[in-house]
C-alpha cells in the first residue's frame, strides 16, 4: 500500500483515513491484508503517530479493519452498506462516496464524554411554558441578534452563576456554536491572523478559524493552565482558552495566571476568547468566577450555551462580546441579512425559564448529582483500576481523564472496551502535537449513565483490559 503525499488542505488523519477506506472499497486491500502498524506508517509520512492512530480508530469503528492482539490491524469483508454506496455515482470530489459517521451504538455501560442526564429534566415545566408560547405571533421573524427578552435573562443568569457582567446589547444568540465563531472569526480578521490554541483542546474553534484563513498555534499547558510565557513568543494576538474547567485536562487557570493573560492581552492588543462550556459545574470548593467578570472591559470574549446545562435539542448558544465589537457585529449583520438561527420558539421558553427561577434550581440540582456520579466513578477507579491508570482530573465538569500504563495504545484500549460493551473515548485526539513517550490518555465521562452503573461499568472496563 503507496500512499499519497499528505497536504495540507485537510487534517492528516482525514487524508490517511479517505485513501485507506478507500482502497479496501475498490478491492486494491483485500480482506485479512495487513496494515502497516501506526508507528510504521507515520515513520513513512513522516508525520507523528497520532493522525494514523485516529484514522485506525474511524476504520475499526466502521468495521472496515480489526485489530487482532499481537497481530496488528487486518482489512475485514466491507460491510453491506459501503457495497450498496459503491454501486451509487458520487460526486467527483468524493470518489467514495461515503462520510464518517457518529457511533450510534448502544452500549451498556455508556461512558460517553458529554452527555447529559435527561432524567431529572423538568418536563412538566417546559411543556407547560411552552404551551404559554407557542402563539401567532412567535411564529414570524424574531431579532437576528436573539429575543431582548432571553438576552435580559442571559445576562442576569451569567453574572448569578459566572460572574460575567455584560449588557443585552452586549449578547448574540444562535443555534450553534460554529455560527457564532464564523461571526467572531469575521469581525477579527481584517486585523488578526493568527489564533493561538491550548495543546491539547477542543478543535471547533481553531477548525473554524483555519477555514477563515487564520494560522493556528499550539501552545502547551501548565500545571495552572496556558503557558502564557510561550503564547507571547507565539506572535499571536488572539487566544482561545477553557479556564474554568480545561478540556480535556480539567486543569483549573488560577488567579495568577488568569490576571497574567489578561495583561497579555492588554499587552499586545489582542483578544482572549474564553470557551466556559460547562463553568457551572464545579464540585469541589468554590465555583471559579469567568475571567470575563475580572475584567468586564478588556478583550475577552465569552462562549456559552445550554446544551450541556439543559439539552442539546435545544439548541442555544452565546456569545458575549466586548463593547468595541459590538458595532462591527451589526455591521456585519447587516451586510451578510443575517437571520435568528436559534428556533424563536425555544429562545422565548427558556426567557420564561429563566425568569420562573426554574434554570437556577436546575443547575443547582445536576451540579448535586453530577457530582455523586463523579464521586462514584472515582470510587470505582480507585477499586478496580488502582496501580493501572492515574487521574489526570477530578475537580468539574463531564468527563474525567486518565492515563493507563500499558503497551497497548488509546486506539486498542477503546476498541477492546467497546467490545465489552463499555464506550470510553480515546483522549489523543484532542492533542495537536504529543510526545511518543507520551501514556494512552482515555476520557471517561459520568454525566450521563446511570449512577448505579458506574461501578459495574469501570468493573467490566477493567476485564477488558486484562
Amino acid at each position: 500500500m503507496i500512499l499519497p503525499a499528505l497536504n495540507t488542505d485537510s487534517p492528516h488523519y482525514i487524508q490517511i483515513y479517505d485513501f485507506i477506506k478507500l482502497e479496501i472499497i475498490k478491492g486494491n486491500l483485500a480482506v485479512n491484508d495487513k496494515l502497516p502498524s501506526i508507528r510504521t506508517l507515520a515513520d513513512f509520512l513522516n508525520i507523528s503517530t497520532t493522525p494514523v492512530e485516529i484514522a485506525y480508530e474511524h476504520l475499526l469503528s466502521e468495521g472496515l479493519i480489526q485489530s487482532r492482539p499481537r497481530s496488528g490491524y487486518f482489512v475485514q469483508e466491507i460491510p453491506a452498506p459501503y457495497l450498496m454506496l459503491e454501486n451509487q455515482s458520487a460526486p467527483a470530489n468524493d470518489p467514495a462516496g461515503l462520510y464518517p459517521y457518529r457511533d450510534r451504538n448502544i452500549y451498556p455501560f455508556d461512558f460517553h464524554m458529554s452527555s447529559n442526564d435527561h432524567t431529572m429534566f423538568p418536563l412538566k415545566v417546559w411543556k407547560k411554558l411552552y404551551n404559554q408560547v407557542l402563539t401567532e405571533e412567535c411564529l414570524g421573524f424574531g431579532d437576528p441578534q436573539g429575543e431582548i427578552g432571553l438576552r435580559n435573562g442571559i445576562a442576569s443568569y451569567l453574572y448569578q452563576f459566572r460572574g460575567v457582567k455584560c449588557s443585552p446589547e452586549q449578547i448574540i444568540v444562535a443555534g450553534d456554536q460554529s455560527m457564532l465563531i464564523f461571526i467572531l472569526a469575521n469581525l477579527l480578521k481584517k486585523d488578526y491572523k493568527d489564533l493561538a490554541i491550548e495543546n491539547p483542546g477542543y478543535f471547533l474553534i481553531p477548525s473554524t478559524f483555519s477555514k477563515m484563513g487564520f494560522d493556528i498555534h499550539p501552545i502547551p499547558l501548565e500545571s495552572d493552565g496556558l503557558n502564557v510565557d510561550a503564547l507571547y513568543k507565539s506572535n499571536s494576538r488572539i487566544v482561545t482558552v477553557t479556564p474554568s474547567y480545561q478540556f480535556p485536562t480539567g486543569k483549573i487557570m488560577t488567579i495568577e495566571k488568569r490576571m497574567k493573560l489578561l495583561q497579555w492581552a492588554q499587552t499586545e492588543k489582542g483578544f482572549i476568547i474564553e470557551d466556559d462550556y460547562d463553568g457551572e459545574f464545579h464540585y469541589y470548593g468554590k465555583p471559579v468566577p469567568a475571567l470575563q467578570g475580572l475584567a468586564p472591559d478588556a478583550s475577552v470574549v465569552y462562549l456559552g450555551g445550554f446544551s450541556q446545562v439543559l439539552s442539546p435539542a435545544i439548541s442555544i448558544h452565546y456569545l458575549v462580546l466586548p463593547k468595541k465589537l459590538v458595532f462591527g457585529y451589526h455591521q456585519l449583520r447587516i451586510e451578510l441579512m443575517l437571520e435568528q438561527s436559534a428556533s424563536r420558539i425555544h429562545q422565548n421558553v427558556l426567557e420564561m425559564f429563566i425568569e420562573g427561577g426554574f434554570l437556577a434550581k436546575h443547575v443547582r440540582k445536576m451540579r448535586n448529582l453530577y457530582k455523586k456520579k463523579q464521586d462514584a466513578l472515582l470510587a470505582a477507579i480507585e477499586k478496580y483500576l488502582k496501580g493501572k491508570v492515574a487521574i489526570e482530573s477530578r475537580n468539574g465538569g463531564f468527563h474525567i481523564l486518565i492515563t493507563v500504563d500499558d503497551q497497548r495504545n488509546a486506539e486498542e484500549l477503546v476498541l477492546l472496551a467497546k467490545q465489552k460493551g463499555v464506550r470510553v473515548a480515546n483522549g489523543a485526539f484532542y492533542w495537536s502535537k504529543i510526545s511518543e513517550e507520551q501514556l494512552p490518555t482515555i476520557m471517561i465521562g459520568f454525566a450521563g449513565i446511570p449512577l448505579d452503573k458506574i461501578d459495574e461499568g469501570i468493573k467490566t472496563l477493567r476485564d477488558a483490559w486484562l
